[in-house]
């Protein structure tokens, strides 16, 4: 057999930012500059007036720690950065500025970053690089100040320095950095509060001393002061002002309030659900596509609530919430199994007869697997064998009854797939009539034991074990002019993604291989920047990716991104660049992140995209929070759009160009008929 079977074991997937920085307008920026790599300088020559003028007789190192509570900050981060950012970009309100190479000071992690909080230490220079801005506002040239920010940065591409590709195109940090960044009068990406380091080549530089009346900073009506000569930390949230000049300052890397952790596990289980109730109602961003009535829930669910509440019941708790998540028709819903669940999971699902069942195209359901030693074995049960009834009802029909463990889905068909895989499930000690035929003979019935085991749940074929242990991408070449990789994650240590991929273009290139199969059948998704920036490789021009939506508070509403704002390929140097033919293969277990770069593969036809199914059907961005009784939710809080604005993955998938019917031959013949059908299409 050569066959991925359907995984329902999502991995945590979504449209999550690469890094947990921000343009000014809070999403990735299109640019229209041709990228060379790493940014040559632009940073203005610092000429010294005397010797004095370089004397460090104010701050000459800054320490501080970063607080995260956001899912998934250290996941994929291979090699975290803090730096001192050239804050030119805000000055100008320049939401395309690439902090140049040479004013890049970084700092020291001195902690464990995996653990929060972590700690760190940066060493300020003495002859800095970054760019002279004179932000006076007065009527005479000066020379100007340098202004940083300290911030951190996930660096993924070439050496530890930012580039393009790390900075989402440019711009300034919107998240864990010194200083806070907000929506003021209307305007996104205003700096409202924190920390500005500050260097004055001499004592004949003055800053603002404060906002002005207009409320931002560095326009015409702030208020003056004079700095000294060297560094100086401004505290902006005092008001005037105030100059630090210590030697030693310490200052800490602010998380925002939208990035955050929701928590709500010190609640009461009553509490918590109206809590949840409250957030998701408000900022799950499907709502009105998938016609969930939450006041509807509200009445079927909220007295389950209250009585798991007065009862102080867990297990009423935990089934409450299982099941109205479930209700929602949506695969980034998710949840944490407690003791609670994974109790009612043994209770109700645990036992089987030993058999994996699989739909083909034309209705039939067969026997995929028989669990050696198990009782469908020991009653002669082949593979092969096509399953007519279980307890006396089509099994066809038996499926559409079963409301499966690892929901909810997105789409008909991974829905379709998961009542499949959990119709021979049973409480344990259940027996089980089934009505089969072996392949060749005439229909049976027996009744069968059921034993308690879980190899047949998560059984995925012969030629597809991952184990953990393989690398984020492989490759190998199936013949002189055709390659083969298989993405398994964009949720894996993001630089040796980047690594392995780069090292891929660069032999594909070399060798002359003019024919490339990318497999995405096992991939779960990950992080979507990631992947956007992968498919990048494969095009020439820096294409607009599509926009999103998102409930903004002071709007009330869903608010969908601007086009200037849409996600955009920041094109590789041209050497990384991949210009054959190219098959994509994909399956329903290819989620979020990876139906995003299968989406972008269909780009000016650059791909053909072939599979039995559907993608997964997971196309927005997600967040989670923190429920009683060791319980995370996840939820789905943006929209993908395409670039006019339409949903265009969530619920749909990325459908195959070529669509390969699932047959007996797929299932059980020795050859890959979707890897024979990428070589075909190619050949």
């Amino acid at each position: 057999m050569k066959r991925v079977s359907f995984i329902l074991a999502v991995l945590t997937a979504a449209i999550i930012a690469c890094g947990p920085l921000a343009t000014a307008g809070g999403e990735p920026t299109a640019v229209e500059q041709e990228p060379t790599g790493i940014p040559e300088p632009t940073s203005t020559p610092l000429v010294f007036t005397d010797a004095t003028s370089t004397a460090q007789d104010g701050p000459v190192v800054i320490n501080g720690s970063l607080s995260y509570s956001a899912p998934f900050f250290t996941d994929g981060v291979a090699q975290p950065v803090i730096i001192l950012e050239d804050q030119t970009g805000f000055i100008d309100r320049d939401e395309d500025y690439i902090f140049p190479t040479s004013s890049q000071t970084l700092g020291q992690i001195t902690s464990d970053f995996y653990t929060s909080p972590f700690t760190y230490t940066l060493a300020l220079p003495i002859a800095p690089q970054g760019t002279l801005r004179d932000v006076d506002n007065d009527a005479e040239e000066e020379t100007g100040v340098m202004v940083f920010a300290v911030a951190y940065w996930n660096n993924v591409w070439n050496d530890p320095y930012l580039e393009r590709r790390d900075l989402y195109g440019g711009g300034w940090s919107g998240a864990y950095a010194s200083t806070v960044v907000d929506e003021v009068n209307g305007e996104e990406g205003e700096i409202v509060g924190g920390k500005l380091v500050v260097y004055a080549p001499d004592d004949e530089q003055s800053f603002p001393s404060g906002f002005g009346e207009d409320e931002f900073l560095f326009t015409e009506d702030d208020p003056i002061m004079d700095l000294p000569a060297g560094w100086s930390v401004i505290d902006l949230d005092q008001d005037p002002f105030a100059i630090i000049r210590d030697a030693a300052v310490s200052i800490d890397l602010l998380e925002p309030e939208d990035a955050a952790l929701e928590d709500y596990s010190d609640l009461g289980y009553l509490e918590a659900y109206e809590a949840m109730l409250e957030l998701m109602s408000t900022e799950y961003s499907f709502t009105e596509y998938k016609n969930v009535d939450w006041e509807a829930l509200d009445a079927e669910f909220r007295p389950r609530f209250e009585q798991a509440d007065q009862r102080r019941s867990p297990r009423e708790y935990a089934l409450a919430l299982r099941d109205l998540l479930w209700r929602i028709p949506d695969g980034h819903i998710g949840f944490s199994f407690n003791d609670e669940l994974i109790s009612a999971f043994q209770e109700e699902a645990i036992a089987s007869p030993g058999i994996v069942p699989v739909e083909l195209a034309d209705g039939r359901v067969l026997v995929e697997y028989v669990l050696p030693d198990s009782p469908a074995a020991g009653e002669g049960i082949q593979a092969g064998a096509e399953l007519i009834a279980v307890n006396g009802q089509p099994i066809g029909e038996a499926a559409s009854d079963v409301v499966p463990w690892f929901g909810p889905y997105s789409t008909e068909h991974n829905r379709r797939l998961g009542q499949i895989q959990f119709v021979l499930r049973f409480p344990p000690g259940a027996r089980v009539e089934l009505t089969y035929a072996n392949p060749g003979e005439s229909e049976e019935t027996a009744t069968l034991d059921t034993v308690l085991e879980t190899d047949t749940l998560f059984y995925t074929g012969d030629d597809i074990e991952l184990d953990g242990l393989e690398l984020p991408l492989e490759y190998r070449l199936i013949n002189d002019n055709v390659a083969y990789v298989a993405i398994y994650s964009f949720f894996d240590n993001d630089l040796l993604t980047i690594e392995l991929w780069e090292r891929l273009m660069l032999e594909l290139n070399a060798n002359g291989i003019n024919n490339l199969i990318i497999d995405m059948r096992s991939n779960g998704g990950g992080r979507g920047y990631l992947a956007d920036q992968m498919a990048a490789y494969f095009f020439n021009e820096e294409l607009p990716l599509g926009l999103g939506a998102y409930y903004d508070d002071d709007e009330g509403e869903f608010v969908v991104t601007e086009p200037e704002d849409a996600g955009t390929f920041f094109l590789p140097p041209e050497d990384l660049r991949y210009n054959g033919d190219i098959a994509v293969i994909v399956g329903p277990s290819c989620a979020s992140a990876c139906e995003f770069f299968s989406y972008n593969m269909t780009l000016q036809d650059r791909a053909t995209i072939i599979g039995h199914y559907p993608t997964a059907g997971l196309g927005g961005g997600i967040s989670e929070f923190e429920m009683p009784d060791d319980i995370t939710v996840r939820f789905t809080i943006t929209r993908g759009l395409d670039m006019d604005g339409n949903i265009h993955i969530e619920g749909i998938g990325v459908v195959p160009e070529v669509l390969v019917p699932l047959t007996e031959e797929a299932v059980f013949g020795d050859t890959d008929v979707l890897l024979q059908t990428a070589l075909d299409e190619l050949q």
